[in-house]
């Protein structure tokens, strides 16, 4: 190669928000940059300024179509850390239920749409096929059971936050209505169909993950730091504290929520408007992490029910722990899709679910900062809000899973370029049949 040449992708597809990617290779054929380009610009730090805190929850969910409960979740208890406010047992219950049905919802919608395709008919296969309308055509048992469980999710959703997108039932203080006991016993009739399709999505994960063994361990196996919820050690995505693990697999830290500035580090790159978020202790680059659904199951000692607790162990056995493979994040989407349907049933089952104590009644704005933390699908989110006496917002600042994934994505970018373009590793990789041939 005699002079320098640079790939563009632009935009990125299969990804749920707007990016182009830029690989640069040298004059020697080396990989020289990889750059993840954001360029999109939101402003909602500016836009909640000046307005009332309570209002926050219901202007923070336009910030992501696909994870508008968790902000609005987060959102909230933002407001509630700030003002000093405890709600009800049952409000607590029933946010839970909803960012549990937010959760499996989701992942169902990723696993199937954005990575089911390529491993279905194999990543060489024609673009025009491999995509969620291919298996729509060459799958449809499979895509049934995918439809059925997003709806399910979705419409758990809509059931609890009112809206199944941008919810507005999360006040400070509780929630807006209870859960009616003619509602739930319409979700518990659902709850057997629902895990059946569910064990289908856990038997075709187990097929992929085994059938791509070696590009899960071979390809774009990235060491990092990585950050998500826990609860005194146990997965959770609601509430509990921060964990931060290093490369090695050693706990770092675990830290409250209002502690978040001294270990969250914002480094700003010149060719993205989406921060760098990273471990402060470390600097930045050493103390780049990644959140998300592997890093969630990296961080945390187990997982906070049977069923998820076992997927979470074959995983291990599979990776290990850490683990630092790229393609493992799929694996991981399906460990957290077990949990989250166990938790929507025990929390159906559960007779406060139905309680109408769901809000207090004494809720009154006062100077405060408070933040407010939980996990969205794709990564922590952080907001943190601070008001005056009468309640107003003057400042607002907002970590979202992008910015704490954005600079592990670029790593991992790095690595599976330099397999592909240094050391040809791609033509030696052991690919199965497809699952479907066209």
């Amino acid at each position: 190669m005699t002079e320098e040449r640079v790939i563009k992708i632009d935009p990125v597809t299969r990804l749920e928000g707007h990016g182009a990617l830029t690989i640069t290779l040298g004059k020697d054929g080396k990989v020289k940059d990889v750059q993840f380009n954001v360029t999109s610009t939101r402003f909602f730090e500016k836009f909640l300024e000046g307005r009332p805190m309570e209002e926050a929850p219901r202007i923070v969910p336009r910030i992501c179509g696909i994870c508008p409960i968790p902000h609005h979740l987060a959102s909230v208890k933002a407001v509630e850390a700030a003002w000093g406010v405890t709600p009800p047992p049952a409000a607590i219950k029933l946010r839970r239920l909803l960012i549990e049905a937010k959760q499996l919802s989701s992942h169902a919608i990723h696993f199937y749409a954005l990575a089911a395709p390529d491993f279905v008919f194999g990543p060489f296969a024609p673009p025009g096929v491999r995509n969620v309308a291919g298996v729509l055509k060459h799958l449809p048992d499979v895509a049934v059971q995918a439809i059925k469980l997003m709806q399910f999710g979705q419409e758990l959703c809509r059931a609890v936050g009112a809206k199944a997108i941008h919810p507005t039932l999360g006040i400070p203080g509780g929630m807006l209505s209870p859960l009616s006991e003619d509602v739930r016993d319409e979700w518990l009739k659902q709850i057997p169909e629902m895990m059946e399709n569910l064990q289908k999505t856990v038997d075709l994960a187990k097929k992929v993950v085994n059938d791509y063994i070696d590009v899960i361990t071979k390809v774009a196996v990235t060491p990092t730091y990585y950050v998500g919820l826990t609860n005194n050690g146990v997965h959770d995505i609601y509430d509990g504290k921060v964990r931060v693990m290093n490369p090695d697999g050693k706990v770092e830290v675990d830290f409250d929520p209002q502690d978040y500035p001294k270990y969250v580090g914002e480094h700003v790159p010149n060719h993205s408007y989406a921060t760098h978020i990273y471990y402060r202790p470390a600097g930045y680059p050493d103390g780049i992490w990644r959140a998300n659904t592997l890093a969630r199951c990296n961080v945390a000692d187990k997982m906070a029910t049977p069923m998820a607790q076992a997927a979470l162990e074959e995983m291990r056995e599979l990776v290990g722990r850490p683990s630092h493979h790229t393609f493992a994040y799929h694996y991981a989407r399906v460990v957290e899709m077990v949990q989250a349907a166990e938790n929507i049933q025990a929390l159906l089952e559960d007779p406060e679910i139905v309680s109408t104590d769901v809000k207090l009644s004494d809720v009154e704005p006062r100077a405060g900062d408070g933040v407010g933390i939980v996990e969205a699908p794709r990564g922590t989110l952080i907001h943190n809000y601070e008001c005056d006496e009468n309640g107003y917002i003057v400042r607002a600042n907002l970590i979202v899973a992008t910015n704490n994934n954005i600079a592990g994505i670029e790593k991992s970018l790095m690595d599976a370029a330099r397999f592909i373009f240094e050391q040809q590793g791609h033509k030696d990789l052991k690919l199965p049949d497809p699952i479907v041939k066209v």
